[in-house]
C-alpha cells in the first residue's frame, strides 16, 4: 500500500509538471498607451472610449503578451512637437499624436510580415474618441463583435487576440529557456524518495 501511494504521489507530480510547461505564453493583440512624460503607460480605457486632449501622444504595439504587466511598449521617438509639426492648429479641433508600432516579425502571425513602425497626426473635434482619431490616420481598422481592435491599417489581415502557444512565443521578455524539470518538481521527487527509504526502513524493521 505504501509502494502503491508513493507511485500516485511521483505520478501527479510529473503530471503537474508537464500541464504547466503546457500553458499557452500569452496572446497576439494591439495594445494601447498613453505617454506620460518620458514613459509609455498602460492606458485604462479602450480606446472607443478614451478621449484624448490637444497635445496628448497615444500610442499601440501588436506584440504577444501574457497580461498587461508584460505588454510589449511602442517603440520609437514618441514627441507632440515633432510628430504634430506639419499638421497646424485649427480653431474648433484638437491634434493628437499617435505612434503606430506593428511589432516584429516574431510577433508576426504565419504568413505575415509587419509594417515599420510609424507616427502620425490626427486632427479631429474636440469630443474624439481615440479610435475616431485612429480612424482619419490608419484606416483600415478592424474590430471583432466585443469591440477588441484587431487590425490598424489591414495588420495583421486576420485573428484577434488569439491565445498562442509556448512554442510559438517570440524571442525577448516572454521567454523563458526551458531548464528542465522545475526545483518543485525536484523537491517533490526528493520528498517522495525520503518517504520511499522511511518505508523501507519500517519494513526492514518489522522483519
Amino acid at each position: 500500500m505504501i509502494r502503491r501511494a508513493l507511485l500516485l504521489v511521483l505520478a501527479s507530480l510529473l503530471l503537474g509538471a508537464g500541464a504547466g510547461q503546457a500553458q499557452a505564453a500569452g496572446y497576439r493583440y494591439w495594445s494601447f498607451w498613453d505617454r506620460e512624460g518620458d514613459h509609455w503607460v498602460y492606458a485604462t480605457q479602450g480606446p472607443s472610449v478614451t478621449r484624448p486632449s490637444d497635445g496628448d501622444v497615444q500610442g499601440f504595439r501588436f506584440a504577444v503578451s501574457e497580461d498587461s504587466s508584460d505588454a510589449a511598449r511602442p517603440r520609437g521617438t514618441a514627441d507632440f512637437t515633432a510628430i504634430c509639426a506639419k499638421t497646424p492648429a485649427q480653431d474648433g479641433e484638437k491634434r493628437v499624436a499617435l505612434l503606430l508600432d506593428f511589432g516584429t516579425a516574431a510577433d508576426a502571425p504565419s504568413g505575415e510580415k509587419p509594417p515599420a513602425p510609424r507616427t502620425a497626426c490626427a486632427r479631429v473635434s474636440p469630443d474624439a474618441t481615440t479610435a475616431e482619431a485612429l480612424a482619419t490616420v490608419a484606416k483600415p481598422l478592424r474590430y471583432d463583435t466585443n469591440a477588441l481592435l484587431c487590425a490598424i491599417s489591414g495588420y495583421p489581415e486576420k485573428g484577434c487576440g488569439e491565445q498562442v502557444s509556448q512554442s510559438e512565443t517570440p524571442t525577448g521578455k516572454q521567454d523563458k529557456p526551458d531548464n528542465g524539470p522545475s526545483l518543485g518538481l525536484w523537491a517533490g521527487i526528493a520528498t517522495v524518495a525520503v518517504l520511499a527509504a522511511a518505508a523501507i526502513w519500517q519494513v526492514r524493521r518489522r522483519g
